[in-house]
């Protein structure tokens, strides 16, 4: 008998890509994150991306979330990620803390190795190092959350010893995941992966399953799983207009897909679908693609993220509302509070 998906918590991401200038795509993704919480949703997360406007929007995800918590009072707000090489950790340790104050001990911290190597160069690092840095830095992070003694002799301030039980690693290896499971730390999964060259029609739950296999076996007794798989989403009220939104955001990435070989059924947006494991359509149509997902029979929290179709804002809103009417209670999601409900302190 195939196990029922149960998800327990709700969240919405965003890599701040929508098609305008900069101080826009704050407003929007702003907006974005208030109306994920209007819907009922958990959390909400955001990418942090150096340089390349096309592959993200935001280089300083803490003075950002800063901004969502005034707007918002119940979500959790959470990085996804923060490219931890790449950064002092002291530093990251104190922004965190005060973010977490200020936001009412909402904030989550996901963490990486990171994936765009040219800008380990920007930065005065070799890229080469970035497991061992990124090892490193947490490990820093950890003993400065903990209260421990940093190198001279100092001590956190403000302390934040409880955001040591809300860190969570980012990872596509079965390494990766098995070391956040050791840490007792959050597994993310990413929306998609690449296929190994002998194997490109291999489904997502086949790459990742042996990773959530190797993070249960490390995961001290006693200590509860957290695992936050993100998926690429889009549902709309007619599938006609989902697809040619999907058209329009898919085709800017053929270029990126046409040496895999997984665009041969001479249908460019069907494949493209396929290859990016997308999720699209009316809410009884995302409801069976998810279902059909056998990695979220595991998961813990269920992320969705409307990249690479990237429609315009409105059309995002309307996803999010229809994710959390009609989508994610199917998948076994209760919300914790009414939807639309005022929060009052």
């Amino acid at each position: 008998m195939k196990q029922q998906l149960s998800i327990k918590r709700l969240g919405f991401f965003t890599r701040l890509l929508d098609q305008a200038d900069a101080a826009e795509r704050y407003r929007l993704a702003t907006a974005q994150i208030v109306q994920a919480e209007r819907c009922g949703f958990d959390s909400a997360w955001i990418a942090q991306h150096h340089f390349h406007e096309g592959e993200g929007g935001l280089p300083s995800p803490f003075v950002f979330l800063a901004q969502a918590a005034v707007h918002s009072a119940r979500i959790r707000l959470g990085t996804g990620i923060v490219t931890l090489p790449l950064e002092l950790p002291v530093r990251v340790a104190e922004d965190a803390a005060v973010l977490d104050l200020i936001s009412g001990g909402r904030l989550e911290l996901g963490v990486g190795p990171g994936g765009n190597l040219t800008a380990f160069t920007a930065f005065g690092l070799d890229s080469n190092d970035r497991h061992v840095l990124f090892d490193r830095n947490l490990d820093l992070l950890r003993t400065a959350w903990s209260g421990g003694g940093l190198p001279g002799g100092d001590r956190l301030y403000p302390a934040a010893p409880t955001l040591v039980d809300r860190i969570w690693q980012a990872t596509f290896t079965v390494a990766g995941a098995r070391r956040a499971g050791a840490a007792g730390d959050g597994l993310m999964l990413s929306r998609t992966q690449p296929r190994p060259p002998k194997a490109p029609q291999m489904s997502l739950a086949d790459i990742q399953n042996p990773m959530l296999d190797a993070y249960f076996e490390a995961l001290p007794k006693g200590r509860e799983p957290r695992i936050l798989a993100s998926r690429t989403v889009f549902v709309a009220d007619d599938r006609r207009e989902a697809m040619r939104l999907a058209e329009i955001g898919l085709l800017r990435l053929r270029h990126r897909l046409a040496a895999t070989g997984n665009l041969s059924s001479g249908n460019l947006v069907g494949d493209l679908i396929v290859a990016m494991d997308v999720h699209i359509g009316t809410p009884d149509e995302v409801i069976a693609s998810l279902q059909a997902d056998a990695t979220l029979r595991r998961a813990t929290d269920l992320t969705m993220q409307v990249h690479s179709i990237d429609p315009p804002h409105p059309y995002i809103l309307r996803s999010i509302e229809l994710f959390a009417d009609k989508v994610a209670p199917a998948l076994g999601w209760v919300p914790e509070v009414k939807a639309g409900a005022r929060q009052v302190a």
